[in-house]
């Protein structure tokens, strides 16, 4: 390694963890010292991921319904983020237990992942609210969306809300044999305190790079008992939007992270090994810009989609001012059943089953029980542009 990256390097310090002693790793304060060497493949990677992000912003103003839009795409990324975390569920499952519509999912699963849907959605309203309740994005603020985000599921008894107060470890079966032990929870609070400074520091870095450095900054330190990876990949988009990079948080890796997980593992262990930042910003850049614009795609041919079925139903005559309602609902929640169309259209009984067979007759929706009571409409080609990467085989 380069000698003048000695700087780069974290230190390791002796501690015991179930009575095993280890040696667990500080990494050194942000930025990198010495800076990071913009070579000519990084700024390719950062020319690249800009124009990515501002064709992704750009379109994510033409949107209809940019709430709609969000609010799909925050649950596709609470799905993929919480799959590389070993959850077994699928975009489908989420969406059907959020709707009550089906009720045959594994609910532990399906209820973290509800759980970072909110997480994400408190942590966007805090920033947003120009209120007593408003927070910048802190520490305080990680730890209240943390909060949220183990309310439910596995990690519900390992202290939502709170930084650890012993140690922890990633891999193997105990400290003694792991693959990476985070700092001890003195030198962690320290750590953490530098975090949020440089998170703060006026802009030297450009919002992309700095953006990489927190990511693995807090993956190093690795804060919480439980929820780190979640919270961690929330972290980039949430910085972006308080940077004013993205309006809205429509930036997600953890498709491009799953797809790379071997890489990504392996190259945050060589920033903390050899203080090889540039590769794993190469890396982290190369995903913003694949992310963004398959995101970017996504928007084209959600808008373009929920037009064409708009026309089909316009021009099928007398039913049309019913089944629009209808679309319009399945839009906002891709699985329905008959009793919710009354509920939230307005529409009686007999005209909510009018319509959903109108539509089932152009083939805009398919009935997915098989069952003559209870039925369960899915709008199967808008199911399929969210669901692309969310399945588990």
């Amino acid at each position: 390694m380069n000698a003048t990256h000695a700087n780069r390097l974290g230190h390791y310090v002796e501690t015991v963890a179930f009575s095993e002693t280890v040696r667990a790793f500080v990494p050194p304060p942000l930025p990198p010292d010495p800076a990071v060497v913009l070579t000519p493949a990084l700024l390719q990677k950062l020319s690249e991921a800009d124009r990515a992000i501002g064709r992704l912003d750009g379109i994510s103003m033409m949107l209809p319904d940019k709430p709609l839009f969000l609010y799909m795409y925050v649950r596709k990324e609470a799905v993929l983020s919480s799959q590389i975390e070993g959850t077994q569920s699928t975009f489908n499952d989420l969406l059907r237990f959020e709707t009550m519509a089906m009720a045959r999912e594994p609910i532990n699963d399906v209820a973290e992942v509800s759980s970072y849907v909110h997480a994400m959605m408190h942590g966007l309203e805090r920033m947003r609210d120009p209120g007593p309740q408003g927070l910048p994005l802190c520490l305080r603020l990680l730890r209240d969306m943390h909060r949220v985000l183990m309310q439910q599921g596995r990690g519900n008894a390992k202290d939502p809300g709170a930084f650890r107060r012993s140690q922890n470890w990633l891999g193997g079966t105990r400290p003694g044999n792991a693959v990476y032990v985070p700092p001890p929870v003195r030198e962690m609070n320290d750590c953490l305190a530098a975090l949020e400074i440089f998170m703060h520091s006026p802009a030297q870095l450009p919002p992309l790079i700095k953006a990489g450095l927190l990511h693995v900054q807090f993956e190093s330190i690795h804060p919480f008992l439980d929820g780190n990876g979640r919270l961690g990949r929330l972290l980039i988009a949430l910085f972006l939007v308080e940077q004013q990079v993205l309006r809205e948080p429509l930036l997600y890796l953890s498709l491009y992270l799953k797809t790379h997980r071997a890489d990504y593992y392996r190259l945050m262990q060589e920033v903390r090994q050899h203080g090889a930042w540039e590769a794993w910003l190469e890396f982290f850049l190369s995903g913003v810009a694949a992310t963004a614009n398959n995101a970017h795609d996504s928007a084209l041919r959600i808008i373009a989609l929920f037009a064409r079925d708009r026309d089909q139903i316009v021009a099928a005559g007398e039913q049309a001012g019913s089944m629009l309602l209808v679309h319009k609902l399945l839009q906002r929640q891709p699985f329905v059943n008959a009793a919710q169309v009354c509920e939230k259209t307005g529409l009686s009984t007999p005209t909510a089953n009018s319509a959903l067979a109108g539509l089932e007759k152009l083939h805009l929706v398919r009935e997915v029980t098989g069952k003559r009571r209870g039925r369960v409409y899915a709008y199967q080609d808008f199911l399929h542009i969210l669901d692309e990467g969310t399945n588990l085989a």
